[in-house]
């Protein structure tokens, strides 16, 4: 049986716990609000601040730092990085391996494609996010 909260020390050496999400087991800070519809995969991480709405599934090895957004009914695929204060719009799809700068904004029913970097304070559209570099 794994334990149902960790606590993990900052660079600032500030303890920050997390609880075992009910919905996959993911680790969600305290300070962070997840939707109870939302799946957070067992090795999923979500910082504090972070906000997820529902019907969102985040996967397997993902970080989504603090002050993040993700809207409603979006899928993060594995091994997602969502920067500090990102925001992910609803209905988005960010595949495999996808790293979304800090305060970058991914627009509504965008799909992002696999190992695509968003850098830090752009905004991706369904229109530009065929663009991206891996």
């Amino acid at each position: 049986m794994k334990k149902r909260y960790e606590e993990l020390e900052t660079d600032d050496g500030t303890t920050v716990r997390y609880r075992r999400h009910d919905n996959g087991g993911g680790l969600v800070a305290m300070a962070a609000t997840v939707d109870p519809t939302t799946y957070v995969a067992e090795t999923a991480w979500v910082d504090p601040g972070a906000t997820i709405g529902g019907g969102v599934h985040i996967g397997a090895h993902v970080w989504v730092e603090p002050d993040a957004v993700v809207g409603p009914h979006s899928q993060l695929g594995t091994h997602v990085h969502v920067g500090r204060g990102a925001v992910i719009g609803s209905r988005t799809r960010l595949a495999t391996r996808v790293s979304v700068g800090a305060g970058a904004h991914v627009s509504d029913d965008t799909r992002v494609p696999a190992e695509a970097v968003v850098p830090a304070r752009t905004q991706v559209t369904p229109a530009t996010s065929h663009t991206l570099a891996a």
